[in-house]
């Protein structure tokens, strides 16, 4: 939701040390442009309150060490801060949240989970009623604000171009580095200057614990 490049051969589809100058250069300003940018985004969240497992002090029974943490300060002061990490995403790539459109409702608190289910919240909550305000308040905010005409770069009918050449580029790097010669001034080629990495491999895939099992 924050955008991307939409001229891929000026990193060679996705040399990362071109993407990385790229985006210090003059013109990614205007080429980060989001196809999103300028539209709406709400957030309705809503979160079951979590068993009947608390003790009295709000801390799961089952703890051995219950002073390892203070319920009081857990796990947000306000859940619906619990998703900032998305709304964030989405106004960083300049989708627009509005406050009164991020929402978090909770229910269910102190119940067991089998009695806490799609039908109780349908018929034991006011969850749905919650639901059905935020989504009138959300169709009257864009019905007001009215349409947003496309951006520059539009992903509806884009067509990505063929990159066959780049992709044997990409993998010859991967293997390079791989072996231990990632290129110069690459973020993999400082991270072992920094000897921060101990995972030289051709096998990406597989776990370093399946790497160490096998050794």
């Amino acid at each position: 939701m924050n955008g991307g490049n939409p001229r891929e051969e000026l990193i060679e589809h996705k040399d990362a040390e071109l993407a990385k100058k790229l985006e210090h250069a003059p013109e990614w300003q205007e080429l980060s442009l989001n196809h999103l940018e300028g539209r709406t985004a709400g957030f309705f969240c809503y979160g079951d309150g979590g068993g009947d497992e608390l003790d009295e002090q709000g801390r799961p029974e089952i703890l051995r060490h219950k002073g390892y943490f203070d319920p009081e300060k857990e796990p947000f002061d306000d859940n619906h801060d619990a998703y900032a990490p998305l709304v964030w995403q989405c106004r960083y790539g300049g989708v627009e949240v509005p406050e009164k459109l991020w929402r978090y409702v909770q229910f269910g608190d102190g119940q067991k989970y089998s009695d806490n289910q799609a039908e109780h919240m349908a018929t034991e909550t006011n969850v749905f009623e919650k639901f059905d305000k935020w989504a009138e308040e959300f169709a009257a905010f864009v019905g007001k604000k009215g349409k947003v005409e496309p951006g520059k770069y539009r992903a509806y009918g884009y067509e990505p171009p063929g990159h066959l050449k780049e992709d044997l580029k990409a993998k010859w790097r991967e293997i390079k580095t791989g072996v231990g010669y990632p290129p110069a001034g690459s973020s993999p080629a400082l991270q072992e200057e920094l000897d921060l990495n101990k995972d030289l491999t051709l096998k990406p895939k597989k776990s370093e614990g399946e790497k160490l099992r096998e050794s």
